[in-house]
């Protein structure tokens, strides 16, 4: 088994299939909005706050480009759908998780978004009380791909960011990760891992259970 004290998760595209559902509804949005080409755009948002995800879209759509018109519909689309325990999880949690919280390791959970969604999210998929902490994008002030949510979870769990490995789904997060001196592990959501990903993280596993089995060995 290797030696590590602590798992520090992302949210979205790694315990729910969050990206994709939040994708869809960005998608029957755009034809309204008149937006051509979005998902590649939707794609430079994965992993990061809100305050970055609306340059991507201005610097993409023009600074005339209603983005919090925009954003509220398609949040509001969102939960009215998967509010209530309706969003997908990912295969493999809770397989993950109790095998982490068998062997004793500290998790913590560091999401791009605001920390009331993923309280919710969490209580309502039945997995929040496995994190001892969440640090989410309203508590630090740089977003990922910068390293700062990712040092504050191993602040404050006590542990040292080298014996704390890191699951994303996104480059972003992957490249926060790596920058912060974690130990990536990266599982592919919308985005395949490219060069740039298979040299930053320390292995690219298809899916959660993979995981426990890397961790195994």
């Amino acid at each position: 088994m290797k030696e590590f004290a602590a798992v520090v998760f992302d949210m979205d595209g790694v315990i729910f299939d969050s990206e994709r559902c939040m994708m869809e509804c960005w998608l029957e949005l755009a034809e309204k909005y008149g937006l051509e080409d979005l998902r590649p755009h939707y794609l430079a948002c994965t992993g990061t706050n809100v305050a970055k995800t609306r340059q991507i879209m201005l610097d993409a759509y023009g600074a005339d480009f209603p983005y919090e018109r925009f954003a509220k519909e398609a949040s509001v689309l969102f939960h009215g759908r998967y509010d209530h325990g309706k969003l997908p999880m990912k295969r493999g949690v809770f397989e993950i998780l109790d095998y982490l919280k068998g062997q004793g390791k500290k998790l913590a959970l560091a999401s791009s978004t605001k920390r009331e969604t993923v309280t919710m999210q969490l209580r309502e998929a039945g997995v929040l009380e496995y994190f001892a902490e969440l640090v989410c994008g309203d508590m630090v002030e740089r977003s990922k791909p910068a390293p700062d949510i990712f040092l504050r979870a191993c602040e404050v769990i006590g542990v040292r960011p080298e014996d704390a490995y890191a699951i994303e789904d996104s480059y972003n997060g992957i490249r926060a990760a790596h920058a912060g001196h974690l130990r990536p592990i990266m599982v592919p959501d919308l985005r395949p891992a490219d060069e740039e990903m298979r040299s930053l993280a320390e292995a690219v596993l298809p899916s959660l259970p993979d995981v426990v089995e890397y961790l195994r060995n």
